[in-house]
């Protein structure tokens, strides 16, 4: 896979938004009492990962026009991500989640305004002739005028040759209408180079019952190249081209807090990827990020650094 050129690694476009995660370990949003807040939304806390590990990147999304927004800014900056991009909309207000702090998928309940509205005429071509990535979810691709934008940034990225990673992160919550998300998902793909389903995403959209291997092939048939598929136990397959590469094996660790642990996967995953990697040797230096999440609280710690990471490669790999 050839690595194009940028001085940003990751140009993500979508959701910005406030989580209000539970303090206290429960599995459903009615048993929580207290919540503290954090940064969140996917595309944004993939954004904040690959800067922790010592990348380049910006979001490109609309808060809105109340202090949350500066909350939202003010992180994303601290982090070291580009806000040049982010649209203030001072009618609309920041969309905000409310997520129980759980070892298993996360309960959550969303409030949604400011993300969904940005429109294709917002969206930068500065930002995305910059990135050497170009970054998006299902979750910001659910309404319009959002669904447009992000079809606008993937067929610029796709002229100007950069790679583009979508990330079906799929939920009925989300988006009812699951026949209008896989055509809408079978539109973007056209242009996507990579995707990350987890095995929930893809027996979300595609029903249960399928072996990993049949539920990778549909995602190549909706006609992206490379498939990392994460289950969790069951460890994470690779496919490139059709062509699968090989199975990494989970490890058994102490379970703190899922949330956020995809997006801290994938953030790895890229990183290691735009440094030239292999694909096998960047699903490692992934987990080995996951696996570091998982067992902390909140966002990735601020000893985990790129340098960290690899030199737990050879030990992994051994």
């Amino acid at each position: 896979m050839q690595i194009p050129e940028g001085d940003l690694d990751l140009v993500a476009v979508g959701e910005t938004l406030i989580d209000f995660i539970s303090t206290d370990e429960v599995d459903h949003l009615s048993e929580a009492e207290t919540f503290r807040r954090y940064l969140g939304g996917s595309p944004a806390n993939i954004a904040v990962n690959v800067a922790r590990l010592g990348g380049r990147s910006a979001v490109v999304s609309k808060v809105g026009g109340v202090a949350f927004s500066q909350f939202a800014r003010d992180e994303l900056r601290r982090y070291g991500v580009c806000t040049d991009y982010i649209v203030t909309d001072p009618e609309a207000r920041t969309s905000m989640v409310f997520v129980t702090r759980s070892k298993r998928t996360p309960d959550f309940e969303d409030f949604r305004d400011a993300d969904f509205r940005l429109a294709p005429a917002e969206l930068a071509p500065a930002a995305i002739a910059r990135a050497r990535v170009v970054h998006a979810s299902s979750f910001a691709a659910s309404r319009e005028p959002c669904r447009s934008t992000i079809r606008r940034a993937f067929s610029l990225a796709r002229d100007a040759g950069k790679l583009i990673s979508f990330d079906p992160n799929y939920s009925p919550r989300i988006w009812p209408d699951k026949d209008e998300a896989l055509a809408t998902l079978r539109d973007l793909y056209r242009y996507a180079s990579l995707t990350k389903p987890s095995l929930d995403d893809a027996m979300r959209l595609m029903g249960p019952g399928l072996a990993p291997e049949e539920y990778i092939g549909r995602f190549h048939d909706m006609g992206v190249r490379l498939v990392i598929l994460t289950m969790g136990r069951e460890g994470i397959l690779m496919s490139d081209a059709g062509k699968l590469l090989g199975h990494v094996p989970a490890r058994s660790i102490n379970v703190v807090d899922a949330t956020g642990a995809g997006d801290s996967f994938w953030a790895g995953f890229l990183v290691a990827l735009l440094d030239g990697n292999s694909i096998e040797r960047s699903v490692l230096f992934a987990r080995e990020v996951v696996e570091t999440k998982l067992a902390n609280v909140g966002p990735l710690p601020a000893w985990v650094t790129r340098e960290v990471i690899y030199q737990r490669l050879p030990i992994l790999a051994s």
